[in-house]
Protein backbone atom coordinates (compact mmCIF):
# COMPACT_ATOMS: atom_id res chain seq x y z
CA UNK A 1 0.00 0.00 0.00
CA UNK A 2 2.86 2.49 1.18
CA UNK A 3 4.42 1.81 -2.42
CA UNK A 4 1.23 2.42 -4.44
CA UNK A 5 0.69 5.77 -2.02
CA UNK A 6 4.22 6.88 -3.31
CA UNK A 7 3.63 6.23 -6.63
CA UNK A 8 0.75 8.23 -6.60
CA UNK A 9 2.50 11.07 -5.00
CA UNK A 10 5.02 10.92 -7.53
CA UNK A 11 2.69 11.19 -10.29
CA UNK A 12 0.43 13.41 -9.29
CA UNK A 13 3.67 16.12 -8.79
CA UNK A 14 4.63 15.29 -11.96
CA UNK A 15 1.13 16.03 -13.49
CA UNK A 16 1.51 19.52 -11.54
CA UNK A 17 5.02 20.36 -12.98
CA UNK A 18 3.24 19.40 -16.13
CA UNK A 19 0.36 21.95 -16.10
CA UNK A 20 2.36 24.58 -14.59
CA UNK A 21 4.94 23.97 -17.68
CA UNK A 22 2.69 23.90 -20.38
CA UNK A 23 0.88 27.22 -18.86
CA UNK A 24 4.48 28.96 -19.24
CA UNK A 25 4.78 27.72 -22.55
CA UNK A 26 1.26 29.22 -23.50
CA UNK A 27 1.64 32.32 -21.68
CA UNK A 28 5.18 32.52 -23.83
CA UNK A 29 3.69 32.59 -27.25
CA UNK A 30 0.55 34.85 -26.52
CA UNK A 31 1.78 37.40 -23.54
CA UNK A 32 2.70 40.68 -25.20
CA UNK A 33 6.22 41.62 -25.48
CA UNK A 34 7.69 44.42 -22.78
CA UNK A 35 10.50 45.48 -24.92
CA UNK A 36 13.11 47.24 -21.82
CA UNK A 37 16.80 47.21 -21.79
CA UNK A 38 17.70 43.80 -20.15
CA UNK A 39 20.97 43.09 -18.45
CA UNK A 40 21.32 40.03 -19.45
CA UNK A 41 24.68 39.45 -16.59
CA UNK A 42 22.46 40.07 -13.91
CA UNK A 43 19.81 37.84 -15.33
CA UNK A 44 22.80 35.04 -15.25
CA UNK A 45 24.19 36.10 -12.06
CA UNK A 46 20.81 35.93 -10.76
CA UNK A 47 19.93 32.39 -11.96
CA UNK A 48 23.70 30.90 -11.25
CA UNK A 49 22.90 32.34 -7.38
CA UNK A 50 19.82 30.34 -7.26
CA UNK A 51 20.98 26.89 -8.72
CA UNK A 52 24.36 27.34 -6.19
CA UNK A 53 22.32 27.65 -3.69
CA UNK A 54 19.84 24.99 -4.69
CA UNK A 55 22.60 22.62 -5.16
CA UNK A 56 24.48 23.35 -1.77
CA UNK A 57 21.14 22.10 -0.38
CA UNK A 58 20.36 19.48 -2.59
CA UNK A 59 23.97 17.50 -3.69
CA UNK A 60 26.83 19.86 -1.01
CA UNK A 61 29.38 17.15 -1.88
CA UNK A 62 28.99 18.13 -5.64
CA UNK A 63 31.08 21.10 -6.94
CA UNK A 64 29.76 23.16 -10.09
CA UNK A 65 32.52 25.62 -11.59
CA UNK A 66 31.70 28.75 -13.46
CA UNK A 67 33.04 30.43 -16.19
CA UNK A 68 31.51 33.53 -17.83
CA UNK A 69 32.32 36.18 -19.76
CA UNK A 70 30.58 39.84 -19.68
CA UNK A 71 27.21 39.73 -21.27
CA UNK A 72 25.52 42.69 -22.44
CA UNK A 73 22.70 44.84 -22.41
CA UNK A 74 19.92 43.69 -24.58
CA UNK A 75 16.48 45.29 -25.55
CA UNK A 76 14.24 42.67 -24.77
CA UNK A 77 11.31 40.88 -22.93
CA UNK A 78 13.12 40.63 -19.55
CA UNK A 79 10.80 38.15 -17.88
CA UNK A 80 10.66 36.23 -20.98
CA UNK A 81 14.92 36.20 -21.46
CA UNK A 82 14.73 34.97 -18.36
CA UNK A 83 13.11 31.61 -19.13
CA UNK A 84 15.83 31.25 -21.36
CA UNK A 85 18.54 31.36 -19.40
CA UNK A 86 16.58 29.76 -16.40
CA UNK A 87 16.15 26.67 -18.58
CA UNK A 88 19.31 26.48 -20.19
CA UNK A 89 21.69 26.88 -17.02
CA UNK A 90 19.13 24.48 -15.33
CA UNK A 91 19.81 22.19 -17.98
CA UNK A 92 23.43 22.59 -17.87
CA UNK A 93 23.57 21.76 -13.88
CA UNK A 94 20.78 18.97 -14.35
CA UNK A 95 22.68 16.85 -17.18
CA UNK A 96 26.38 17.36 -15.54
CA UNK A 97 25.61 16.57 -12.02
CA UNK A 98 27.15 13.07 -13.17
CA UNK A 99 30.69 15.25 -13.62
CA UNK A 100 32.90 15.70 -10.94
CA UNK A 101 33.25 18.91 -10.73
CA UNK A 102 30.21 20.08 -13.37
CA UNK A 103 31.53 22.81 -15.96
CA UNK A 104 29.54 25.46 -16.95
CA UNK A 105 30.56 28.21 -18.87
CA UNK A 106 28.47 30.96 -20.87
CA UNK A 107 29.81 33.04 -23.51
CA UNK A 108 28.83 36.08 -25.75
CA UNK A 109 30.36 37.07 -29.30
CA UNK A 110 29.13 40.04 -31.50
CA UNK A 111 28.95 38.69 -34.45
CA UNK A 112 30.03 40.43 -37.59
CA UNK A 113 26.07 41.57 -38.96
CA UNK A 114 25.38 42.73 -35.42
CA UNK A 115 23.66 39.72 -34.40
CA UNK A 116 24.06 38.89 -30.91
CA UNK A 117 25.51 35.06 -30.02
CA UNK A 118 25.45 33.35 -26.52
CA UNK A 119 26.69 29.76 -25.66
CA UNK A 120 26.28 27.59 -22.85
CA UNK A 121 28.53 24.36 -22.95
CA UNK A 122 28.63 21.74 -19.79
CA UNK A 123 30.73 19.21 -19.54
CA UNK A 124 27.73 16.84 -18.88
CA UNK A 125 26.12 13.22 -20.29
CA UNK A 126 25.74 14.99 -23.97
CA UNK A 127 23.67 13.32 -26.63
CA UNK A 128 23.56 11.76 -29.89
CA UNK A 129 23.13 14.00 -32.55
CA UNK A 130 21.04 12.14 -34.70
CA UNK A 131 18.70 13.03 -32.53
CA UNK A 132 18.93 16.58 -31.83
CA UNK A 133 15.98 17.24 -33.97
CA UNK A 134 13.61 16.69 -31.35
CA UNK A 135 15.11 18.94 -28.66
CA UNK A 136 13.13 21.81 -28.78
CA UNK A 137 9.45 19.99 -29.33
CA UNK A 138 6.85 19.97 -26.50
CA UNK A 139 7.61 17.05 -24.75
CA UNK A 140 10.41 15.66 -26.43
CA UNK A 141 12.94 14.08 -23.93
CA UNK A 142 16.44 12.34 -24.79
CA UNK A 143 17.05 10.78 -21.34
CA UNK A 144 14.39 9.32 -19.42
CA UNK A 145 12.42 10.51 -16.14
CA UNK A 146 14.43 7.65 -13.90
CA UNK A 147 17.51 9.29 -14.82
CA UNK A 148 16.69 12.81 -14.88
CA UNK A 149 13.45 14.88 -13.86
CA UNK A 150 11.85 16.91 -16.59
CA UNK A 151 8.76 17.69 -18.67
CA UNK A 152 10.04 18.45 -22.38
CA UNK A 153 8.87 21.52 -22.19
CA UNK A 154 11.37 23.50 -21.40
CA UNK A 155 13.60 23.86 -24.32
CA UNK A 156 10.26 24.16 -26.38
CA UNK A 157 10.11 27.44 -24.24
CA UNK A 158 13.14 28.88 -24.96
CA UNK A 159 12.51 28.07 -28.62
CA UNK A 160 9.62 29.94 -28.45
CA UNK A 161 10.82 33.31 -26.58
CA UNK A 162 13.96 33.34 -29.09
CA UNK A 163 11.35 32.78 -31.96
CA UNK A 164 9.32 36.18 -30.46
CA UNK A 165 12.44 38.11 -30.47
CA UNK A 166 13.01 36.82 -34.05
CA UNK A 167 16.34 34.66 -33.14
CA UNK A 168 17.07 31.40 -32.92
CA UNK A 169 18.95 28.36 -30.95
CA UNK A 170 20.77 25.12 -31.75
CA UNK A 171 22.78 22.55 -30.13
CA UNK A 172 25.93 20.50 -30.48
CA UNK A 173 26.98 17.36 -28.32
CA UNK A 174 28.33 14.42 -28.00
CA UNK A 175 27.17 11.30 -25.93
CA UNK A 176 29.50 11.73 -22.57
CA UNK A 177 31.45 14.76 -23.68
CA UNK A 178 28.76 17.20 -22.53
CA UNK A 179 27.12 20.10 -25.13
CA UNK A 180 26.76 23.38 -26.10
CA UNK A 181 23.56 24.89 -26.46
CA UNK A 182 24.40 28.74 -28.87
CA UNK A 183 21.29 30.86 -28.85
CA UNK A 184 21.10 34.68 -31.00
CA UNK A 185 19.36 37.83 -30.47
CA UNK A 186 19.12 40.12 -33.96
CA UNK A 187 21.23 43.48 -33.89
CA UNK A 188 17.70 44.89 -33.75
CA UNK A 189 17.84 43.89 -29.75
CA UNK A 190 20.88 46.77 -29.54
CA UNK A 191 20.07 48.82 -26.50
CA UNK A 192 21.42 52.57 -25.86
CA UNK A 193 23.97 50.67 -23.50
CA UNK A 194 25.36 47.40 -25.85
CA UNK A 195 28.81 46.59 -24.66
CA UNK A 196 29.75 44.12 -22.19
CA UNK A 197 30.85 45.47 -18.51
CA UNK A 198 34.04 46.67 -18.41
Amino acid sequence: TVHYLKTIATSAKRMSQLIDDLLVYSRLGRSALRLQPVDMQSLVDEIRSMLDATNAHDRPEHRIEWRIQPLPIVVGDENMLRQVWLNLLTNAVKYSTGSEPSKIEVTYQRQDDGEYLFQVRDNGVGFDMAYAGKLFGVFQRLHSVSEFEGTGIGLASVRRVLARHHGRIWADATPGQGATFSFTLPASADSPSTGPRP
